[in-house]
């Protein structure tokens, strides 16, 4: 157990050097220039390879920990969807470039260590569906997003029933059988040799540190159902979806309209939520919707510049405003003869 936890610990300390290495002379609030002048000073391909090292040192400690009892394998299955949804957030920006210095770097690092291994398919694909198609379409008709959740059935009219199911849709039988099926299709497409082997390489790695448990409760269940559940909250609570408020002019004045901020009253909740399920700036997606080009290191300080988007609720499920209140209220058609609700 000493080496599992030894691991745990070094994880943590190599994630630290990129965060710390990018912090330097980082202001409070800053305009998009000076921080991404700042940005491009610190570029570097380094400090992002001992990042995600980190991210996997971390999750190799948790499988060995695994194997110590049923309580320490349900807390090492809840922490390594946690490390699985940050690794996703981390390739976002390798996604839009900006996590290591070179294109090569982003697009190797992004595939080694989270496409490939995690099969989320290639990342070249990733990037025409994220950076082409959904951020100058969000919330509108072509937004493959907004598809996603219609998918799921967050359409006009839907029931309370259905709606309740569909705000954890990775647990019903319809989600898992979509998340298998993208699985199985990523195995199977372009390079389909190199994407079996990773996840193999993922799988047998979990079972010689930690034994079937490790495979099950490290491997399996994160991957099949607890990383998607967060990946989908995530989801939900990047835009106003179903109601956005159409603007014009800057790009900051047209996604504040169309973007929230969660938790702008609460730091415990903002820290909580930074440490597990809206990871590496992406509890602050507004401002990376208005400057897609920004690591997540600087995006607090552009946030604090820029004007506040139209909606910030207390919580997703929980609080006086709601994202899910409102994604309901949107969806349900006001009875004839009475208000919209606001």
């Amino acid at each position: 157990m000493s080496i599992a936890l030894a691991l745990i610990v070094v994880g943590v300390a190599l994630r630290q050097i990129d965060r710390l290495h990018f912090a330097r002379q980082r202001p409070r609030s800053a305009g998009v220039r000076e921080l991404m002048a700042l940005q491009r000073l610190r570029a570097n391909d380094l400090t992002p390879s001992l990042l995600l090292t980190g991210q996997w040192a971390q999750i190799t400690g948790w499988w060995m920990l695994a194997a110590h009892g049923s309580l320490l394998a349900a807390a090492a299955a809840a922490a390594i969807a946690v490390h699985f949804r940050h690794l996703q957030e981390i390739s976002h920006f390798a996604v839009h470039g900006v996590l290591a210095r070179s294109n090569r770097a982003n697009h190797l690092l992004g595939e080694a260590f989270v496409h490939h291994p995690l099969v989320l398919g290639p990342l070249l694909a990733r990037r025409s569906r994220h950076v082409r198609d959904h951020h100058p379409n969000a919330t509108l008709a072509g937004d493959p997003n907004l598809a996603e959740l219609r998918r799921a059935g967050l359409r006009p009219g839907i029931s309370g029933l259905r709606y309740a199911a569909a705000l954890i849709h990775p647990f019903t039988p319809r989600g898992i059988r979509i998340t298998t099926a993208g699985l199985a299709a990523h195995l199977r497409g372009p390079g389909a040799w190199h994407r079996v082997c990773a996840p193999t390489a993922v799988a047998a790695a979990a079972y010689l540190a930690g034994g079937w448990t490790a495979l099950v409760c490290g491997v399996m269940l994160p991957r099949l159902l607890l990383y998607p559940q967060l990946a989908w909250m995530s989801l939900l609570v990047e835009h106003t979806w179903f109601d956005p408020e159409r603007r014009i002019g800057t790009p900051a004045q047209i996604e504040a309209g169309r973007c929230l901020r969660l938790y702008p009253r609460s730091r415990i909740f903002t820290a909580l939520a930074a440490l597990t399920w809206l990871p590496y700036g992406d509890l602050h997606h507004y401002a990376h919707s208005a400057h897609p080009s920004t690591r997540w290191n600087y995006l607090p300080a552009l946030e604090n510049h820029l004007p506040p988007p139209h909606f910030s609720p207390d919580g997703l499920l929980l609080g006086t405003t709601t994202v899910a209140r409102r994604h309901q209220q949107a969806l349900t058609p006001a009875p004839a003869g009475l208000p919209t609700a606001a």
